[in-house]
């Protein structure tokens, strides 16, 4: 399946699709002969925009360049000196790529804040994304201009659930200032150390203005129910960090007409060919695991090294608050049927979200729709153990969120071309991930 990786690539019509999957391989190096270079008006050799390119996508890879061939211009450096200038030329930087770098490919835990308390650091990366809280300003500011024409001259009551060390509650705060609305706001938080914070914001900052409730959120027992409920327990792949459950259960805490904020989210799926990733998980066991049990762990981690089996497709979505379901069933299955371009092995499943945050304000991290330089998520990743290969034909996945006390189920099945697989029995081939409640 995998090409002779000392083979050279070269950029030849017809074949640049077979080039995208070289993506998804550990390649260290790119040999370009300089036959491959043109001749520009000043004499100089450049690349074509083809090459150019490819040269881009690889650009991502960090890996090194070797000239080969004859000097067709006078002096070998200069083919040196363009490679350099082409680097330069086409490394893009912001707040966002300075953020990740380092990121690339290195693979994380997810968070799992229900059953372990955040440290510190955590906190600080996410109050380093203005781009997120900006939007939930906006969000909480139309659910108060909503709320406010229903109903002149009332006071609001407004309920942050998991409130860290404040962002959410300040972005309450101005929201509440700029539509001139007078606030009740409730900050619950079971993390003592967060819990402390707020405190001291409370009496330095916002004095008579949050009350803090310290604990979790499954137990808290409100004296009023709120008007507006605004919550972040998104994971990377949107319910991943058992949202659904969370906000479900805090239903009991939103009077009738109450908002959710987020009123919605859905999660997306890819598959993906991944070598780097696939070699990662092998050489980086810890002692205490078993091989299965590192590819049966989803992993946060800023996916570079990878090709794209094909576009990513919407699988589950929840609806907050849930008014329909009686009683709330968060289990969720899902067919997804991939075209893809060309043969390719699976070695996982890049997972993104999408989020309403209140009446068309978005959140995203699915790459065609991708909140600009917001840095709270990365995507998560989903392993296989043993490849999977797709082919040209139509490839099918199974899907599945099961839940039960202790944990939800992540599982996935790829029966190829399988029309005929009952999703009714669970089959032991199948990946299973575990996400503690």
């Amino acid at each position: 399946m995998f090409e002779d990786r000392n083979r050279e690539l070269k950029v030849v019509s017809g074949i640049y699709l077979r080039l995208e999957r070289w993506l998804g391989e550990p390649v260290k190096c790119l040999i370009i002969n300089t036959n491959l270079f043109i001749t520009n008006k000043k004499d100089y050799p450049v690349l074509s925009r083809a090459h150019q390119e490819l040269i881009r996508k690889f650009l991502q890879l960090d890996v090194q360049y070797i000239i080969k061939g004859k000097d067709h211009h006078g002096d070998i450096s200069q083919y040196c000196t363009y490679i350099n200038f082409l680097g330069k030329k086409l490394h893009v930087t912001s707040s966002y790529t300075d953020f990740i770098q380092g990121c690339e490919d290195y693979l994380q835990n997810p968070l799992q804040p229900l059953s372990e308390n955040l440290e510190t650091l955590v906190y600080e990366v996410f109050e380093r994304d203005p781009h997120k809280y900006n939007q939930y300003q906006l969000a909480i500011q139309k659910a108060l201009e909503d709320k406010r024409a229903e109903r002149e001259e009332v006071e609001l009551t407004v309920m942050v659930l998991g409130a860290g060390r404040g962002p959410l509650i300040r972005a309450v705060l101005n929201a509440g200032e700029i539509t001139s609305c007078r606030l009740k706001v409730y900050a619950v938080e079971k993390n003592p150390h967060a819990v402390n914070t707020l405190y001291a914001l409370v009496r330095e900052l916002w004095p008579g203005k949050v009350t803090v409730i310290p604990g979790d959120m499954r137990s808290f027992t409100p004296t009023e129910k709120a008007d507006i409920l605004v919550s972040e327990l998104l994971g990377s792949f949107g319910d991943n960090e058992l949202s659904p459950e969370c906000l479900d259960g805090a239903q009991r805490f939103l009077k009738d007409d109450g908002i959710s904020i987020p009123t919605s989210y859905t999660s997306w799926i890819a598959p993906v060919q991944s070598l780097k990733l696939y070699s990662e998980i092998r050489t980086t066991r810890p002692s205490d695991k078993t091989l299965l049990s590192c590819f049966e762990t989803p992993y946060v981690v800023h996916i570079v090294n990878k090709y794209n089996i094909a576009n990513t497709q919407e699988l589950f979505t929840f609806i907050h608050p849930n008014r329909t379901d009686d009683p709330i069933d968060n289990k969720r299955y899902g067919t997804l049927r991939f075209n893809c371009a060309q043969n390719c092995v699976l070695t996982g499943l890049a997972g993104y979200f999408t989020c309403d945050l209140y009446k068309g304000i978005m959140l995203s991290t699915e790459p065609n729709t991708h909140t600009r330089d917001m840095m709270s998520w990365f995507p998560i990743f989903f392993p296989v153990a043993v490849f999977d290969y797709f082919y040209t034909t139509v490839s099918i996945l199974f899907l599945y969120r099961l839940i039960s006390s202790q944990a939800a189920l992540f599982v996935h099945a790829c029966p190829l071309c399988n029309d005929h697989w009952s999703h009714d029995i669970l089959d032991p081939a199948e990946v299973y991930y575990p996400i503690e409640k």
